[in-house]
């Protein structure tokens, strides 16, 4: 017998992005779906903005090719402390210039940090000019991921689309300059060199849109990557807001043929869109979860009920590189400053990502 929809087990019908839709938003059929990855490939209803050869577009093979040379470059040790490193100056330098100025919106410098480290990672942009562009036409892309996708002029799809195109254009030209160079090692060093030179299993390197699609402190006041790992508040605390604040709500997939789960049938070509957040803040799976609790990290949760990176084969490449930049954050940040919010009260706006609507502005000074 097949059930309705909606009986009890977090399942749910619906009509998203133009097409029948399964809502799962328990732990139990997220991880049916992750785990069957070849029942449930992957399927973003707007893959022309995130770019048909990227790690989060392609299956099988190339997926696993793709996926080694990334997480060779930022979940190894030794690449974790490189990042661990390479990290610090933006956001130590970032923060002291907070306390100069005495007031900042959050939101909007804590992007600055994250994104200029990124660009220095991969591409060694510095900030400046060509990294706050790149900054706004990645904003611009990110908004119309979710967006209905329609080309018509003024919509936030067909102005994600020319952001990619923007952003394509910078890296494609400093792709081509690299190749042009007889030596990647030595000038920049970046992920985006390590990406070009590295060759996966059957000695194949990288093609070029693949590429294209990955792509001043004093020593003292350092933290190595050993002593990350022994702040343990500090990495209940990121744990903690990971939970909370996830920026992808939303994993998407597609019923490759019909598929029975429970007594539910999944009718084969039905989008299947896995709400993560929704597990994180259900009260079944975490005591009091709008309530902001690093304690709760004392014990681990229930099982497969914390999956803010994705869960199976294609869990998030990058997990380790986002807890150890917040890790870093927050250490500088409790160790030399304090703050306090100029609009405690100020209201939520949800889409496309959730924020404060005044970007946290807050007062800050050092300590």
């Amino acid at each position: 017998m097949v059930l309705s929809y909606g009986d009890g087990v977090g399942v749910y019908r619906s009509h998203l992005f133009g097409s029948p839709a399964i809502i799962g938003c328990s732990p139990e059929f997220n991880k049916f779906v992750f785990q069957s990855h070849d029942l449930f490939p992957i399927k973003w209803p707007t893959i022309e903005l995130l770019g048909c050869t990227s790690i989060v577009a392609v299956d099988g093979k190339s997926h696993t090719r793709i996926r080694s040379y990334v997480s060779n470059a930022i979940n190894k040790p030794d690449a974790l402390k490189r990042v661990t490193s390479l990290v610090q100056p933006i956001i130590i330098n970032s923060l002291r210039s907070w306390a100069e100025k005495g007031q900042v919106k959050a939101v909007n410098e804590v992007k600055k940090i994250t994104f200029g480290n990124i660009g220095s990672m991969f591409v060694s942009f510095k900030p400046g000019p060509l990294l706050d562009m790149l900054d706004q036409d990645f904003a611009g892309l990110l908004r119309g991921v979710r967006a209905q996708p329609s080309k018509l002029p003024g919509t936030a799809y067909s102005h994600a689309v020319q952001c990619r195109k923007r952003l394509m254009a910078v890296f494609r030209k400093e792709l081509e300059k690299r190749k042009r160079s007889s030596d990647l090692s030595d000038e920049n060093n970046d992920l985006m060199d390590g990406l070009i030179k590295m060759k996966d299993e059957e000695g194949k390197l990288l093609g070029d849109e693949e590429e294209e699609n990955m792509a001043a402190s004093k020593k003292g006041d350092f933290i190595t990557r050993e002593e990350l790992a022994e702040l343990k508040n500090t990495n209940k605390v990121v744990e903690e807001t990971i939970r909370l604040a996830n920026i992808a709500p939303i994993v998407f997939r597609v019923a490759k043929e019909d598929a029975i789960y429970q007594g539910y049938k999944i009718p084969k070509g039905w989008n299947v869109a896995l709400w993560i957040r929704y597990i994180h803040t259900d009260p079944k799976n975490f005591v009091d979860p709008m309530s902001f609790d690093p304690e709760r990290w004392n014990n681990p949760p229930k099982p497969g009920t914390y999956q803010v990176f994705g869960e199976g084969p294609r869990i998030c490449a990058g997990n380790m590189l986002a807890r150890i930049q917040l890790c870093i954050f927050l250490h500088h940040l409790v160790t030399g400053y304090k703050w306090e919010l100029i609009n405690p009260d100020a209201k939520i706006t949800y889409l496309p990502h959730p924020r404060p609507d005044d970007g946290v502005e807050i007062a800050f000074s050092t300590l």
